[in-house]
């Protein structure tokens, strides 16, 4: 028998408490400094007295046999496969790069504009592609951009019939806008079967408008909040990302504040997101600006500590540990991260094909076109669908890999220069944070009023 490689053990923060979590046999124990003393033993080759606790490690997988542990490894790892070729893709589609908006964080602000531009028969053929290439798949389409919602007749007439073509299809339609003209668009979304519309709003007005202007400066909170009440209004789900760094993490608490005052966190078609400015490809925002992964949650969860009403506005995931307090069990071993041509494709009014979201748009990460011919590069594209962390030696001897799942293929590529490594995620750092929050001192939320 040994300590199992999959253990995930650590001191929960601001706690004299450790955890135990392990994904391949799903279980997961809050222990006490006592018992955190013999598991360290344990792990460490060191003989402890007490066969009644040394059974407990046994039968919840702390302790196992290595050719038992193996087999399981590889049942899961099958299960996972099976699971996800029944998984539902998204279909990302780009009907532009141009945007009404000059972030000061854009990271396609360096792309070479592409020539030409959308007709209903690149439209057309987007479709003739995935009803071909993913017959019988369940699928959903998200439009993307630049900005997809321009206000203009031409792509008002684009964007309708785009969602005439999902309704043949009977597929979902969702989209990624700046929100700036969604009141303009409201009756042309409201002819699809929208599932959401995700909305970036970096704070309130103050600090938005800092950051995320038109182009020539002008402010854009009012009318993006205008086209948040308006999808409410209309029963459009909308799903609002705050985009986080050094510049505006103070006034998240604002921001919830400003939400729960409208009424838009008690409505059931609401919905948050955080999102970290960071470097994927290109980033204008100085890096002294920017927040790695595990400092941005560090701060999250100082704040939510000091503001509880946050919680009501956005509740951090900590990896997993929302959803085993949510769920009462663990997720199922996450032995892939990257969604890219497995349940994720990206498409553009170019007619190329890239892997995903993240590599949309660069030219040298194209796998092929839909438009005006159809051709796929499978050497390219079965580079990206054969990453997992049993493809990436670096992964294999690692104990997070199983809710790392390898992180991000895209931002992988660009740190190492191959899809086929790491980007490596701080589970034990972000599970000591969660176990903090959500089971050692679960923080009440308070309801803010006026």
């Amino acid at each position: 028998m040994y300590f199992s490689k999959h253990n995930i053990f650590s001191k929960i923060k601001d706690s004299e408490n450790f955890f135990i979590v392990n994904l391949l046999t799903g279980n997961a124990d809050i222990v006490n400094p006592a018992h955190a003393v013999l598991i360290n033993n344990v792990k460490n080759n060191e003989p402890i007295q007490n066969d009644g606790f040394i059974n407990e490690l046994l039968g919840k997988g702390y302790l196992a046999d290595k050719n038992e542990e193996e087999k399981l490894y590889r049942s899961k790892y099958l299960d996972f496969i099976d699971s996800r070729y029944d998984d539902e893709i998204q279909l990302f589609f780009v009907p532009n790069y141009s945007c009404n908006f000059a972030c000061s964080y854009c990271y396609q602000d360096e792309y070479a504009p592409a020539k030409g531009s959308l007709n209903n028969d690149i439209i057309d053929s987007f479709f003739a592609y995935i009803q071909k290439e993913f017959a019988g798949k369940r699928k959903y389409i998200t439009v993307f951009g630049g900005e997809p919602l321009l206000n203009s007749p031409k792509q008002k007439e684009l964007i309708s019939y785009l969602i005439e073509q999902s309704n043949t299809f009977k597929i979902d339609v969702c989209f990624v806008t700046n929100g700036y003209t969604l009141v303009d668009y409201i009756e042309i979304l409201k002819q699809g079967s929208i599932r959401e519309i995700q909305i970036t709003l970096d704070g309130t007005a103050d600090v938005h408008n800092t950051r995320r202007f038109l182009k020539g400066g002008a402010a854009t909170f009012d009318k993006i909040v205008e086209g948040v009440d308006a999808c409410i209004a209309n029963k459009l789900t909308v799903n609002l990302r705050m985009v986080i760094d050094k510049e505006n993490i103070t006034n998240l608490p604002e921001s919830a504040r400003f939400a729960i005052e409208k009424g838009w966190t008690a409505s059931g078609y609401f919905k948050t997101q955080i999102g970290r400015n960071y470097e994927l490809h290109h980033c204008q925002s100085a890096a002294n600006k920017l927040f790695s992964r595990i400092s941005l949650y560090e701060n999250i969860y100082a704040l939510t500590q000091r503001h509880p009403h946050i919680l009501e506005f956005y509740k951090p995931a900590y990896s997993i540990s929302k959803f085993l307090s949510e769920n009462g069990t663990l997720p199922e071993p996450l032995f892939d991260s990257c969604p890219a041509c497995k349940t994720e494709w990206a498409f553009d009014y170019t007619g190329h094909i890239y892997p995903c979201t993240a590599t949309v748009g660069k030219a040298d990460e194209s796998l092929g076109t839909f438009y005006p011919e159809s051709k796929l590069n499978k050497q390219l594209s079965d580079a990206w669908d054969m990453r997992d962390v049993v493809s990436i030696s670096a992964c294999m001897d690692c104990n997070l890999q199983l809710a790392c799942g390898g992180g991000c293929g895209s931002a992988a590529k660009n740190i190492n220069g191959s899809v086929c490594s790491t980007d490596c995620r701080p589970i034990s750092e972000l599970l000591e944070l969660g176990f903090s929050a959500y089971f050692e001192k679960p923080i009440e939320i308070e309801i803010y009023t006026k």
